[in-house]
């Protein structure tokens, strides 16, 4: 096969991946409203979603609330208002750091963890036989991990919150003499309720679309191992993308803007 020809079929399948997801999108919001689901299996995926990816997210956090800390604080110092440090930190972190990091880690274990069970499934011809013992593979094998993604995600990110400003403080007192409650005030004098309320929103769009992604990505795997294998590093791959693509949406529509009036 010719490379021309190679990259036309490559486009080709992306796009059927693609378009097979966002039809997925409308028959897991239809078996919701109906109460199609495996109750079951949704605590099941709970554990893999929540549990199991806390360790990594709790030290990103805390390693990127450390990092942010250092880098803001240098500048502040340099123009006389250390002590802002927790307002800004808590802006950036809360609006957008946290809810990032927090998806695309999930992304990185748990959306290439359901494209590469549901592909092996695929390639083995077990969806098939699900079909065949007339099971809806929406139900048993879709809705259960999207709505895992949904529920778990969100808390994640809290928790991922909540070690990102202990990092933060940390750093603040050691390096620059910066007192926790100095910090913590900071914070809460510039946080408002409309970011903790953007803060679940965001996790819920999020893991919706980490577990629509992963599990559409696998749902189109054809071939075999290899192919198995690839469908689970796409699927992270464009989990990362939409991720900040959705969020760059949320920011334009819900985000202060400038209006153009300058005084």
């Amino acid at each position: 096969m010719s490379p021309k020809r190679s990259g036309a079929t490559s486009y080709s399948y992306t796009y059927s991946r693609f378009s097979f997801t966002l039809l997925l999108i409308g028959q897991v919001w239809l078996h919701l409203i109906q109460g199609k689901t495996c109750w079951r299996k949704i605590s099941e995926h709970l554990f893999k979603t929540g549990p199991s990816s806390m360790i990594p997210v709790l030290l990103v956090n805390v390693l990127a609330g450390a990092i942010f800390t250092i880098q803001t604080a240098r500048q502040l110092e340099l123009m006389g208002a250390i002590n802002s440090v927790g307002g800004v930190f808590a802006i950036a972190f809360c609006r957008e750091l946290a809810p990032i990091l927090t998806a695309c880690v999930v992304a990185g274990q748990v959306g290439s963890a359901f494209a590469a069970e549901i592909g092996s499934m695929k390639v083995s011809e077990q969806i098939d036989a699900l079909y065949t013992l007339r099971t809806d593979p929406i139900d048993y094998l879709i809705l259960p991990r999207v709505l895992a993604c949904c529920s778990m995600v969100p808390m994640l990110i809290v928790l991922g919150l909540v070690c990102g400003i202990l990092g933060g403080i940390f750093v603040a007192a050691q390096l620059y003499q910066v007192p926790p409650p100095i910090f913590l005030d900071s914070a809460r004098n510039l946080l408002r309720t409309g970011d903790l309320v953007s803060l679940a929103f965001k996790g819920t769009i999020f893991g919706a679309a980490i577990g629509l992604i992963g599990c559409g990505w696998g749902m189109t795997t054809y071939g075999g191992v290899k192919q198995v294998g690839e469908s689970a590093t796409a699927a992270v791959v464009v989990s990362g993308i939409t991720i900040f693509a959705i969020d760059l949406v949320i920011s334009l529509l819900f985000g202060d803007l400038p209006t153009g009036k300058h005084v």
